[in-house]
């Protein structure tokens, strides 16, 4: 197979308005909510670098300039850090920054999907093959899941899309993909189906939030009619992609974690806090004995 154009820039679209977590979301975007120590937002940023992107694309909303904020210099933060020699920490946040003029910002004006929030930057994008990283899910365990991507997108050229396991009686609430031919460490993709009815899943694989994606799909978003919840659907858009270019399937084995869901979000806290040395010692022992207590 010939050599695949290299997959340089990916796409968050960190535009939504975070319902799910009011009141926090009020005041505070739920990309910036933190996990441990980190906000959301950093974990996926942290793991598209990993993969390999070189350029950053944020398509963000109303109320989200504390993300451009938080990845840019503060000065004064700096200047106290290095009068009181607080260099650890400098390095930390020196470490955490996108190299000068590889992060873009793109506004969303209206929320009007996901698939409205990638078509928003295709300009940035331009005519080459591109990630998307939904910024509530945040992965643990192996091989960071856009690298697999990307190691499969090698192979398979065309589109891929990261996949998980769920419990066969949950299929019908997730996008779920239908297995084909074996091909690297995935599969080719037979179909795509959006919350099946009960017993007509395809498998037990759903779509868990990473996507490359083939430049092609703008012009289709561009004109794509409304979907569920009125709103512009990328899975809707990837269905008609799949009626003219291959997609690919990365099956994912760690763990995904809904940052958006109150229940995700802890359960991340705790995962990602129990990963941790400096922290572990400090939590584990009291966790015990909080579960033990509700018995």
């Amino acid at each position: 197979m010939a050599q695949q154009q290299k997959i340089r820039k990916a796409v968050f679209p960190v535009a939504g308005l975070g319902t799910r977590f009011l009141p926090a979301t009020k005041a505070v975007p739920k990309e910036m909510l933190t996990v441990v120590d980190k906000p959301v937002i950093q974990y996926v940023v942290d793991e598209a670098a990993e993969a390999g992107i070189e350029h950053f694309v944020f398509v963000t909303g109303r109320g989200k300039g504390v993300i451009e904020d938080y990845f840019d210099i503060q000065y004064e933060l700096e200047q106290m850090l290095r009068e009181r020699n607080k260099n650890a920490e400098l390095t930390l946040l020196a470490g955490l920054l996108p190299v000068a003029g590889t992060a873009s910002f793109t506004r969303q004006q209206v929320p009007l999907g996901l698939g409205h929030a990638v078509w928003c930057a295709r300009d940035i994008v331009g005519n080459e093959p591109f990630a998307v990283l939904l910024p509530d899910m945040i992965m643990a365990g192996g091989k960071g899941c856009l690298k697999g991507m990307v190691d499969l997108y090698a192979e398979s050229g065309g589109n891929v899309v990261a996949v998980q396991e769920c419990d066969p009686e949950q299929a019908h609430k997730y996008g779920i993909v239908g297995i084909g031919a074996p091909v690297g460490e995935g599969f080719k993709i037979t179909q795509m189906v959006e919350k099946p009815a009960k017993g007509t899943a395809p498998s037990n694989l759903y779509i868990n939030g990473r996507y490359i994606l083939q430049p092609e799909i703008f012009k289709i978003l561009e004109t794509q009619e409304r979907g569920a919840g009125n709103e512009i659907q990328l899975t809707d858009g990837m269905l008609a992609l799949l009626k003219s270019q291959e997609f690919a399937a990365y099956p994912f084995k760690g763990e995904t974690f809904d940052c958006g869901a109150k229940d995700g979000f802890i359960l991340a806290n705790l995962a990602f806090a129990l990963q941790r040395a400096d922290i572990r010692p400090a939590i584990e022992g009291p966790m015990k004995a909080l579960l033990a207590s509700l018995k």
